[in-house]
């Protein structure tokens, strides 16, 4: 009786920021339509029939997400781990933004930093207002409504799709069994806020945690999140994925989510081949990013949308990428791949000297 109790408040919380979510994009909408100014829209009409196919994977996320807490997979409470506080201080200041999102986007300004930001030690890809966000990933303003923006584009899933990657992670961690769990060291690339590595410290209570992001502002909200929170703090770097600053054969596990869509295409391999250099033989990768037309073909025309909506310059090519191929290039053996909702997981495996 507990269990479906519990279960219902999930999916009434659930469905609660669904139709938030989608009361918020509709209102949105139509003060875009009547205060912005207006282009002719380049984008793709979305039939009633996809709409629906886009809910019913909405659920089977969300029944998932359930059922990987309900078998213990991670605690229920991860469930309703929402920054609410964070949402009623943050949610009007998105509203006031919204009208400088509005123009970047038709003005095609995608460039745009604040003057106290100093943008020369970064690369070239990353200096970008990607979805058309107001200093790009480089102030404390953007890390602080980050996550809300998230949640709403994703109409209440991102969380959920998110934590998709902590029963696969979990399972190649089994290969590790006999070490204490304090020595078992796992790294969240692109880490961002710190929202993953939430969820790994709810489901690894005594595990090493490191995190690593190019940007100061959301370190410092990561740092402020996870501080917040039992267990050993994470230890958070500034840094280029492309250059990690560990040793070899280091972690057990790396994970990231939502990085590689945002990636030019020899970035991607550059980082993959990282994430293979710093694990341990028999350690795994799990990734988390957008679907792509390989495996989600009926979606291709949301696909095509989103980068047409949003700011987001290298997703035409990430969508048609073969991130397979490039695992196996740089080493990684046991590639296995899944779909939820609108996010498709990696897992894969550095292989031991004798293999």
């Amino acid at each position: 009786m507990t269990d479906h109790l519990t279960k219902v408040a999930y999916k009434t919380v659930q469905n609660s920021k669904t139709y938030f979510s989608l009361a918020h994009k509709s209102i949105s909408t139509q003060l875009l339509k009547t205060f912005a100014p207006t282009r002719e829209s380049q984008t793709n009409p979305i039939s009633p029939q996809l709409l629906m196919l886009i809910r019913e994977r909405l659920d089977r996320l969300i029944e998932t997400d359930w059922k990987d807490a309900e078998s213990g997979v991670y605690p229920t409470d991860l469930l309703f781990d929402h920054p609410w506080e964070d949402f009623l201080r943050h949610y009007p200041l998105l509203c006031l933004d919204m009208p400088q999102v509005w123009m970047r986007s038709q003005q095609h300004k995608h460039q745009e930093f604040a003057s106290d930001i100093d943008t020369t030690s970064y690369p070239a890809y990353y200096l970008q207002n990607f979805h058309h966000q107001t200093d790009g990933y480089l102030s404390e303003n953007s890390a602080n409504l980050y996550d809300l923006q998230v949640e709403l584009l994703f109409n209440g899933s991102a969380d959920a799709m998110r934590r998709r990657i902590l029963a696969p992670l979990k399972r190649s961690l089994n290969s590790w069994s006999g070490l204490p769990q304090n020595q078992v060291r796992i790294l969240d690339v692109a880490c961002g806020t710190g929202r993953t590595l939430k969820f790994l410290r709810g489901m690894l209570p005594k595990a090493a945690l490191f995190g690593i992001d190019l940007s100061p502002a959301y370190l410092r909200k990561a740092n402020e999140i996870l501080s917040q929170i039992p267990g050993e703090l994470p230890q958070l770097s500034q840094a280029n994925a492309e250059e990690m600053p560990y040793r070899d054969n280091y972690f057990h596990g790396v994970t990231s989510v939502f990085l590689f869509h945002e990636l030019p295409a020899n970035t991607r391999q550059t980082v993959i081949n990282e994430c293979f250099r710093v694990l341990q033989p028999g350690g795994s990768l799990t990734l988390c990013d957008s679907i792509q037309v390989s495996d989600s073909p009926e979606l291709k025309e949301v696909m095509e949308n989103f980068p047409q909506i949003f700011h987001e310059p290298y997703y035409r090519h990430y969508i048609q990428d073969d991130l397979v191929h490039r695992l196996e290039t740089a080493g990684f053996t046991d590639i296995q791949t899944e779909t939820h909702f609108m996010s498709k997981y990696w897992t894969a495996r550095k292989p031991h000297l004798s293999e």
